[in-house]
């Protein structure tokens, strides 16, 4: 009985030596738009310099709301509309197409503090998927609203809505094209898993988590993925980490990675890249790809992928700023 008690003694003292780590004015994020075979020799200068810009500008927009003081959930959310507005990225305006050739949009946010979450699934016509996670979230009755019921809840809250081809590009419809016509998977055609993410902590030690997407290409029958999955594509605790996911979304549901990472730092008392690290290896060895995004209490923010590249930054109050694409 006393060892019992012991070993649970040890594992809160984990977990409150990883919040004592945290220097006073301590921020950092870290950001992604998604991961996958992104080589350099695939890559124009020209396209090279566009994504780094727009990832900069998000990662830039998230950093400064955390400078000045602001939450971890005001930045997160404020680098996933840029991201959402962006026709590059997989999430918002530039999304995917189902098989049927709509546009179905799905989005998440978790309050580490609190761990209160909302999220949103199969909505066509809110601008900002992500605002209306934030609002799911902080109106509180619910957790997860999909379809026609998320999009009520949009219009009672007031959120901009946009008639479902602002959020159609060429470049997308010519994808559901390779895939009907080839009959090709989504991953064949581009293998790039296009979700867009925020993790933070904030100066008063909060920890947050936002994702953000289309899905796949040619989604058939209502299909949802991890991202909009509380646990599995986005997960905030402030006792363990922050973490959005990207990737081959059935995997990361199973595995559920971004809960996954944060028990093992929680329970386990690993740091966030060895945890991230094994839990990216989990998903690989059932056939999954993808990567993660994760920052600690402590403010370290890492990223962990089994793909040839992921879109991704991080900038911290030490100084840290930098945005990255490929592996190597």
């Amino acid at each position: 009985m006393f060892a019992m008690f012991a070993a649970v003694a040890a594992l809160a003292g984990a977990s409150a030596a990883m919040a004592d780590t945290r220097e006073p004015g301590t921020w950092s994020l870290a950001i992604h738009g998604g991961a996958g075979t992104l080589l350099r020799e695939n890559m124009t200068a020209e396209q090279e310099a566009a994504y780094r810009g727009a990832l900069q500008q998000a990662l830039d927009a998230g950093a400064a709301v955390l400078r000045g003081g602001g939450s971890a959930l005001d930045a997160i959310e404020a680098v996933i509309v840029l991201l959402e507005d962006d026709p590059k990225f997989n999430a918002g305006r530039g999304a995917v197409f189902t098989w049927d050739g709509h546009i179905e949009l799905d989005a998440a946010i978790m309050d580490g503090r609190t761990r209160a979450a909302g999220a949103i699934a199969g909505v066509t016509t809110v601008r900002n998927p992500i605002r209306l996670a934030r609002a799911v979230m902080d109106d509180g009755r619910h957790v997860f609203l999909s379809g026609p019921g998320a999009q009520q809840f949009a219009a009672e809250k007031q959120l901009e809505l946009v008639p479902p081809e602002w959020f159609a590009t060429e470049h997308r419809r010519q994808q559901l094209e390779a895939v009907k016509g080839q009959r090709l998977s989504a991953l064949d055609v581009e293998f790039k898993f296009g979700t867009v993410g925020a993790v933070a902590l904030d100066q008063a030690g909060n920890l947050a988590a936002a994702t953000s997407t289309g899905g796949m290409t040619g989604k058939r029958w209502g299909r949802i993925g991890d991202a909009p999955v509380i646990g599995a594509g986005t997960y905030a605790d402030n006792r363990a980490c922050a973490v959005s996911a990207t990737g081959a979304g059935e995997f990361f549901i199973r595995v559920g990675v971004a809960r996954e990472i944060c028990s093992r730092m929680r329970h386990k008392g690993e740091d966030a890249q060895t945890a991230a690290d094994a839990v990216i290896g989990e998903v690989g060895a059932l056939g999954g790809d993808g990567g993660v995004i994760v920052v600690a209490p402590g403010g370290a923010a890492v990223f962990s992928f089994n793909t040839p590249g992921m879109y991704r930054g991080r900038a911290t109050s030490s100084g840290s700023n930098e945005v990255v694409i490929f592996a190597r």
